[in-house]
């Protein structure tokens, strides 16, 4: 385990702050759990607390974006994603301003707080706003990849963060870029696609499938919009299996995106969707929540073990 992707991604904003001034950085007064404070203290005069306001901050963001600064907004995820919609949608999007959008304590993550603060519905809001992107790291250093790529965007770009602890998946060199979507293992019987905590999950669940003798392709898919159509259609057509998995709701997210492009391409393939069904989730230690709600490797592997019938 490496360091939490939110203490990586603080103080690799706060590293950023040494090279470039355009950047400027707001929070709706939860920086010391979004690890925004790293860059508060570095560059107090760039760093703008407005409290407990998200709609407020995303519309200050976007006039500091029209004054041609570089705004990174932080929030938790579930509370940007529904109390920032109308401004993220109207001032940002439809505008094409480049505001850099960071939902932390993403899915499941913020566990203790319960129903009202696990954000499970923030994929399928953004991705259905026009000219907004949407990435989901899987770690630490992709968090930092998907940072430098949305800082170098025209558009505003929302970036979901996990609250804890995530596995290392690979070392990759700091002048690597983000990549949309990229094959961590090659398959030849079910393609796994997942994105952010659930692709170190799927990885282990290609382990316990490789003792049935079943081979399974596992793709990081980290940019839910664009969406890596060629990679998905190309892994999927081989495999005509697919399981996906995302610590979101089953309906508008990771899901919805690969069924919906590969229905359009007119692939043929079985189906099984990983993450949380139409319920509301509870409070309670992170990786028991993730089992209850079959979001563990022993669901992902059975699951795709059942597309083998």
């Amino acid at each position: 385990m490496g360091e939490t992707m939110r203490d990586a991604f603080g103080k690799y904003l706060a590293k950023l702050g040494n090279y470039r001034d355009d950047l400027v950085v707001l929070d709706a007064d939860v920086s010391s759990s979004t690890k925004s404070s790293y860059f508060a203290k570095a560059f107090p005069n760039r760093f703008f607390n407005v409290g407990v306001a998200e709609s407020n901050m995303v519309d200050i963001a976007g006039g500091l974006a029209m004054a041609g600064l570089r705004p990174v907004v932080n929030a938790f995820a579930i509370f940007l994603s529904l109390k920032a919609t109308d401004q993220i949608r109207n001032v940002l999007a439809y505008n094409r301003l480049p505001v850099v959008l960071v939902g932390a304590y993403g899915g499941l993550s913020d566990s203790f707080d319960g129903a009202s603060h696990q954000s499970l519905e923030d994929i399928a809001i953004m991705r259905s706003i026009p000219g907004l992107e949407v990435i989901i790291p899987a770690d630490s250093s992709e968090a930092l990849r998907a940072l430098e790529y949305a800082l170098e965007q025209d558009c505003p770009v929302y970036i979901r963060l996990n609250r804890n602890q995530v596995p290392d998946l690979e070392a990759r060199s700091d002048d690597q870029p983000m990549t949309r979507i990229r094959a961590l293992r090659s398959g030849r019987d079910v393609t796994i696609a997942a994105s952010g905590i659930c692709v170190s999950i799927a990885l282990k669940a290609a382990e316990i499938l490789a003792d049935y003798g079943i081979s399974a392709e596992v793709l990081n898919v980290a940019s839910i919009k664009p969406l890596d159509i060629s990679t998905l259609s190309a892994s999927v057509a081989r495999t005509g299996r697919l399981v996906t998995a995302e610590e979101h709701s089953i309906m508008g997210g990771l899901g919805s995106a690969c069924v919906e492009a590969l229905a359009e391409k007119g692939i043929a393939f079985r189906l099984r969707r990983i993450g949380v069904r139409d319920c509301y989730t509870e409070s309670g230690p992170y990786e028991i929540l993730l089992a209850k709600y079959g979001i563990n490797a022993e669901e992902i592997a059975r699951q795709a073990s059942a597309l083998m019938s």
